[in-house]
C-alpha cells in the first residue's frame, strides 16, 4: 500500500507525496525538493532526527500521514547595528526578528518577501532583492506610509531619511543586481550598470552630481557617509558627504584599474591592478596612508575596523594604518603576522587567521584585540566574525570560540553548549547569529535563543 507523506519547509510551504514503502529516502527527498522547487536539504522527522538517505521509507519507521521537515543548508543571515536581523531561508523566504522599529518586523512587507536573493541594511532599515530583480524595503519607524504597486509586487515604508522608503524611485528599481548601504541611504546597481539611490541626502541618498558617470558600474562600496563605485573602465565615482570620504577629487588621477574598494567609517582604500593602494577621506581614520605607502605593494586584500585598515600582502604579511587605538598600529604582533589568509575586525580591533589555522589579534584589548583567554584553543580556525566589540571563531570541528567584550557577544554564555556543527556566523552590532547544520539559527550577545 502506498504511503502519503507530507514534507514542509521552515517557511511553512508544504507538499504531500505518494510513495511506495520500498522507495529510498534519497529518492523520495529528491522528489520532494523538485516539488517544492528548492535545492538540496536533509529530511528531518518529528523528533528532530535526520533520516538516513540510504534507508528505505518503511525501514525508517514512516507511516502514511507523517510529516517531515526539509532542512535547507542555505540560511543566509544579514544583521545591522540597530540589533535586528533578516534571514533568507533555503527556499528563498525571508524572516525577520529583533527591534521592530529597526526593521526587526517585516510588517506589511512580510507577505511579499518570497524568492529573496539578497538583503542589505542601513542602520535602521532593510532592502531585499527578489528573484525577479524587484526590491522590497522596510524598517525605520511606524510613522511612515506604505506604497503598493499595481501588481502588488513591491511595498516600501519607513523613515525617508533612513532609507526605509524608496517610493520616489520605485519605478526605477527593476532587475536590481546588488545593493549597498551607508548609515542612512541605499545604492542599487541595475543590470544595465546604472545606479539608483535613495535615503538621506547627507549619507549618499542623492547621486545626482555623479549620475552621468554611473554607467557600467561593477561594484559599490560604502563608508558611513558616502558611496564609491568602481566603473567598467576601472575608474571610480564617489558621492555623499564630501569631507567624510564622499570627495575623491584629490586622488582621482590615481584611481585607475581599481580592482577592489574597502571602507572604514570615514575613509576609502582602493586596491589597484598592480597591487598598490590609493586612499582618501578623513586622514586620521584611514584616509592617509602616506606613512606606509612604500610597504603597500602586492596587496591582495584589505579589511577595515571603524577607523583603521589592515592590508594582506601577497607574501602573507600585513600592513596597517589609521587610528592606532582602532588597530592601525600592529607593531606589537608584526613578527606573528605571517602567512595570513583572512582578517576580520570589530570596532577597534583586528583578528587574522594564518595558514595553519591559528589566530593573531591586535588593537583595542577589551574589543577583541586580546585573545589570550582562548589563544591555546584557537587552532584549525575556519572562519571569524565580529560584532562591535567581540569575535567568534568557527573551528574545524564545528564548535565556536568567542572573546572580547561579553556585552557584545564575547561570552556565548548559555548558548555555548548548543554551538555544535556550526556552518556560518553572522553578526549585528551587539549580537552573533550562528547557522547550525540542521538549518536552525542560534543567537547570543544581548541574549541567546534558537530562532528557527
Amino acid at each position: 500500500m502506498s504511503l502519503v507523506i507530507s514534507v514542509t519547509l521552515l517557511s511553512g510551504k508544504t507538499v504531500s507525496l505518494e510513495a511506495e514503502p520500498d522507495e529510498s529516502v534519497e529518492t523520495f527527498k529528491s522528489r520532494a525538493q523538485e516539488a517544492l522547487a528548492v535545492g538540496r536539504g536533509r529530511l528531518v522527522d518529528s523528533t528532530g532526527g535526520v533520516l538516513d538517505e540510504a534507508a528505505i521509507l518503511q525501514k525508517s519507521g514512516l507511516r502514511s500521514g507523517d510529516t517531515l521537515s526539509l532542512s535547507m543548508s542555505r540560511v543566509c543571515v544579514q544583521g545591522h547595528n540597530g540589533g535586528s536581523f533578516a534571514a533568507i531561508l533555503g527556499d528563498g523566504f525571508l524572516v525577520t526578528w529583533g527591534r521592530p522599529e529597526y526593521g526587526g518586523d517585516g510588517g506589511a512587507a512580510q507577505a511579499l518577501l518570497r524568492d529573496v536573493q539578497q538583503v542589505q541594511a542601513t542602520e535602521q532599515a532593510f532592502a531585499a532583492i527578489l528573484g525577479d530583480g524587484l526590491v522590497v524595503t522596510w524598517g525605520a519607524t511606524w510613522q511612515a506610509f506604505a506604497a503598493i504597486r499595481g501588481d502588488g509586487s513591491v511595498v516600501t515604508w519607513g523613515h525617508v531619511e533612513h532609507g526605509g522608503d524608496s517610493n520616489h524611485v520605485q519605478d526605477q528599481l527593476k532587475d536590481v543586481q546588488q545593493i549597498q548601504a551607508t548609515r542612512k541611504a541605499f545604492a542599487a546597481i541595475l543590470s544595465d550598470g546604472s545606479v539608483v539611490t535613495w535615503g538621506s541626502l547627507r549619507h549618499g541618498g542623492n547621486s545626482g552630481a555623479v549620475q552621468h558617470q554611473l554607467k557600467n558600474v561593477q561594484q559599490i562600496q560604502a563608508s558611513l557617509f558616502a558611496f564609491a563605485a568602481i566603473l567598467g573602465d576601472g575608474s571610480v565615482a564617489t558621492w555623499g558627504e564630501a569631507d567624510r570620504s564622499g570627495d575623491s577629487s584629490d586622488v582621482q588621477c590615481e584611481l585607475k584599474d581599481v580592482q577592489q574598494i574597502q571602507a572604514t567609517h570615514r575613509a576609502f582604500a582602493a586596491i589597484l591592478g598592480d597591487g598598490r593602494v590609493v586612499t582618501w577621506g578623513e586622514p586620521s581614520k584611514g584616509g592617509d596612508s602616506s606613512d606606509v605607502q612604500d610597504q603597500l605593494k602586492g596587496v591582495q586584500q584589505i579589511q577595515a575596523s571603524y577607523f583603521a585598515f589592515a592590508a594582506i600582502l601577497c607574501d602573507g604579511s600585513v600592513v596597517t594604518w589609521g587610528e592606532k587605538g582602532a588597530g592601525g598600529d600592529s607593531s606589537d604582533v608584526q613578527h606573528e603576522l605571517k602567512d595570513v589568509q583572512q582578517i576580520q575586525a570589530t570596532h577597534s580591533a583586528f583578528a587574522a587567521i594564518r595558514g595553519d589555522g591559528s589566530v593573531v589579534t591586535w588593537g583595542c584589548t577589551f574589543q577583541g584585540g586580546d585573545s589570550s583567554t582562548v589563544q591555546d584553543r584557537l587552532k584549525d580556525v575556519q572562519q571569524i566574525q565580529a560584532t562591535w566589540g567581540a569575535f567568534a571563531a568557527i573551528l574545524g570541528d564545528g564548535s565556536v570560540l568567542t572573546w572580547g567584550d561579553p556585552a557584545w557577544g564575547g561570552d556565548a554564555g548559555g548558548a555555548q553548549d548548543h554551538l555544535k556543527d556550526v556552518q556560518q556566523i553572522q553578526s549585528s552590532g551587539n549580537t552573533f547569529v550562528a547557522t547550525l547544520g540542521g538549518g536552525s539559527v542560534l543567537t547570543w550577545g544581548r541574549s541567546w535563543q534558537v530562532i528557527v
